[in-house]
This record gives structure tokens, sequence and C-alpha cells, in this order.
């Protein structure tokens, strides 16, 4: 059989609670619910790395961002490591980027064969500001969130050009037919802050139509040491008022639904030419946004609304939709995609998730996904194992904690010294250790940010 054509589409910055096809009730996603619908959504699904260009780097290489030190937004993926592009090149793959995927340093393509649009030089600079992992750094100001509401921001005006210029790479492909596959990765900034959303989509959600979180008074000094950490580097640490946190989530809201229509024009694209008899399409995001829950804003830390990520998958020729509760995670896109090309397994830590999105396997053992950081905000390295509703969170020199996703949705109730969870956090424990010794991957990445030479960045 031939084998497919693949379209990535990758945004940046998406909780997936903020969907329609992931159960939000208000917010405005027909592209993505359609793709669901058609297809398979991942319920589990997490980031790698909580914070842009680790996780990039991670799901480019289908590598753990401790095997590739790719530690924080300062660091240039090395040219010796395979990614994506190279991968897929090798297979007979044509492989383009258009938009968004923050590969920092002068090298632009990583493998991949073409690029119908780079991003803006800002973008593409090692960052050149303190790296935030002393105590007492601090991000310059809270205008991640306080500088929102209704405009059109240059990032939404990138993102619909990137999606312009795949539109008219499909087009093309669709009249002049080819034996060679490609694979297309189409990255959008948003719904990425600033939060600076056009106003007929931030009309769509303000002011009745938003959800506020309920813990988002949390009260600073009874919250644990890592997130008090992160709300200090970020100037989260006062609580924002009523409306301003509520016009935050109305632009947040209405970014995703943008998102979710220039998604559209590209499916439509496939879908209205005869590309969708062998196109895979795949949605996903390289982190989430934690929106005001925990009075963070965001992403860097280990809740859900941070680590999460939407992962949706449609295949040609499958008709029944799948809902995916086992584990998954952005370092299975890698493995999945050589799947696709009918190619053999690399030696990467993830899984080819195409048996799942055919709903081909019944397991009942859920699996454990890992996942770390060691950014601005973190005065010590953090991970995390996520093993179906159970969460444990480790940092080195700090407490643990340990979280019922299903029990505690809000993930207030830290159950690491619960003796009735011993056995539960000490299973985490092993699993974590069988990825990697946590002391050992904080003293290299402590090591590399240190002398490396250049300063890190915050820009995310």
């Amino acid at each position: 059989m031939k084998r497919p054509n693949i379209l990535l589409v990758v945004s940046d910055e998406h909780d997936p609670a903020i969907a329609g096809c992931y159960g939000n009730p208000y917010v405005e996603t027909p592209h993505m619910d359609r793709l669901a619908d058609q297809g398979a959504l991942f319920e589990r699904a997490y980031t790698s790395c909580p914070i842009c260009v680790p996780a990039r780097n991670s799901y480019m290489t289908g590598k753990y961002v401790h095997q590739i030190e790719a530690w924080d937004n300062g660091s240039p993926l090395a040219g010796d490591v395979p990614t994506i592009g190279n991968y897929l090149e090798a297979a007979g793959y044509e492989t383009v980027l258009s938009g968004r995927t923050h590969f920092v340093g002068g090298e632009r393509m990583h493998g991949f064969g073409k690029r119908l649009l780079d991003e803006p030089f800002n973008q593409r600079e090692l960052d050149m500001i303190p790296s935030g992992r002393d105590k007492e750094d601090r991000r310059g100001s809270n205008s991640h969130v306080t500088a929102c509401g209704p405009g059109d921001d240059e990032q939404n005006r990138f993102d619909r050009i990137a999606v312009e210029m795949a539109v008219r790479y499909l087009r093309e492909k669709a009249r002049r037919p080819s034996d060679r596959p490609w694979l297309m990765h189409v990255g959008v900034y948003m719904p990425h802050f600033p939060l600076i959303c056009p106003r007929e989509y931030f009309d769509r959600y303000y002011p009745d139509r938003v959800v506020m979180p309920a813990t988002r008074h949390e009260i600073f000094e009874s919250q644990h040491p890592a997130v008090q950490q992160a709300r200090h580097w970020m100037r989260n640490d006062e609580v924002l008022d009523d409306e301003v946190t509520r016009t935050a989530l109305a632009a947040y809201y209405g970014l995703v639904t943008h998102t979710d229509d220039l998604l559209g024009r590209l499916v439509n694209e496939v879908d209205n030419s005869a590309l969708a008899e062998d196109t895979v399409v795949i949605y996903m995001s390289d982190h989430g946004e934690n929106g005001g829950h925990h009075g963070l804003w965001q992403k860097m830390t280990f809740f859900e609304h941070s680590v999460r990520v939407p992962i949706i998958m449609r295949l040609p020729g499958v008709v029944e939709p799948v809902r995916v509760s086992y584990g998954a995670s952005i370092v299975d896109i890698l493995p999945t995609l050589l799947d696709l090309a009918d190619q053999e397994p690399a030696d990467l830590p993830g899984i080819s998730l195409v048996p799942h999105a055919r709903g081909e396997t019944e397991e009942v053992v859920p699996r454990p996904v890992f996942s770390e950081f060691h950014a601005f905000g973190s005065t010590t390295g953090g991970f995390m194992i996520a093993r179906g509703p159970w969460k444990y969170i480790h940092y080195k020199g700090l407490p643990d904690q340990l979280f019922n996703t299903d029990e505690d949705p809000d993930e207030v109730d830290n159950r690491a010294a619960d003796r009735a969870c011993r056995e539960i956090r000490a299973q985490l424990y092993e699993q974590l250790l069988a990825v990697c010794d946590p002391e050992e991957v904080d003293r290299r990445a402590k090591s590399n940010q240190k002398h490396s030479g250049v300063e890190r960045g915050f820009r995310s």
C-alpha cells in the first residue's frame, strides 16, 4: 500500500481542557471536534517538559530533555541529533516546515528538506537574559497575563500567514500528485501569550462565557515551595483581580478558537481534494497553560493544565472514533511517524500510537508517562511520573507531591505523606528511577546552564 502523506499541526500552549472535544462546554473548537469524531483522541497525553524549546526539541527528536540536554529556552538543538526531518527524509519523504518550530540558533532546518516560512528573527536568537533559576530572579513584569484583551497581535498575523503558505502547498500537492509521500509540519504560536485576541473571537466569550478557576485565590504561603517559586518568578504571587482574570481567559479561549479555525483551513484543504484518501492528520501542542489555576499563568509546573497536551490523530480509512485513556507523550510522535512511514522502530523512549489510534489495543495496566523541568522559575530539577489517575512529582531537595487526578481534579490534596498511598508512591518513584537518576540529571542541567557561556532567556 502507498505510504500516507502526513500533516502535523502543532500549536503552542494549548491546555486540552480548553477544547470542546476534551469536554469543555463553552469553548468552540468544531474542527478539533471533527478530527476527534473521525479519529483518535488521546485523553491522558503529556508533554515531556512544560516549556517551549525543550518540549519542541523533545518531540522533534523523540528523546527526553535530559537525553539531548535541551534544558531551557536557550538550548539549541545539537546538529548531530536526528529529528523528524532526518528520519523521514531518509525514508524517502519530502519534508516541509511552515511557521513555528522555535529552533534557537542559526540552524533553521534540522534535517527538513524545505521551509515555507521561518520565524521572526527575535524568536531564533539564543535568549540573552539571566536563567531565572536563582531564588531571587523574577520576570520583568506579569504582562504575560495583564496585557490582555481584544486586538490583533503580530503572532496572530504570523500564524495566518504560516497557514496560508501551508494551504498553498497542500493545494499544489493535490493539483500535481507525486509518487513521493510528504510530511508537513505546520507550527502556530497561538494560543500562547500575549493574550491579545481578535475582537471577533474575544467577544464570543467575554464576559459571561468564562469559567473562573476555583483555585485562583489559593494562598501563596500555603503552597508547595516549587509552586511558590514559579509564582514568584512569573510575578503571579499576588492574585489578579477577577476582571483581569476574566479578560485574560476570554482572550485565551478566543485564541484557541482562532487556532481551531486555522486548523480547519488545513483540514478542509485536505478533505476537499484527493489528498483525503491518503493523508494522516495529527493535531497536538507542546505544553499547556495554567490559566489562573493555583494563581499561576503560563506553564512551568506539573499541574494538569500546564503539563497535559491535546493529541488527536485521524488515519485514512478508519471510521469509528477512538478515545484512548492509555498514557501518551509527545515523545511518541516520532515513533508514530516512523510507523506510518513503514520504517523500523528507532532506539527511542516513546512508542507508536498507531495501534491505539486504530483501536487495536486493550491495555489493562496504565502506562507511566515522564516529564521533567529545569528552566526558569525552578531552583531545583523537577520530575513527574503520571500513571493513570496517579501523578507523582519529585523535586531534588523539596517535598514530594502525589495526586489522584480523578478523585482530586483541582490537585489540592497532596497525598505524598498519606500512609494509604505508600505503595503507589513507591511504585511511581521506582518508575522514575527507571527513566533517569534525578540527582545526576539535576547536576548536569545546572552545570550546563552555569558554564555554557550563554545567558539563558525567558522568551517562551
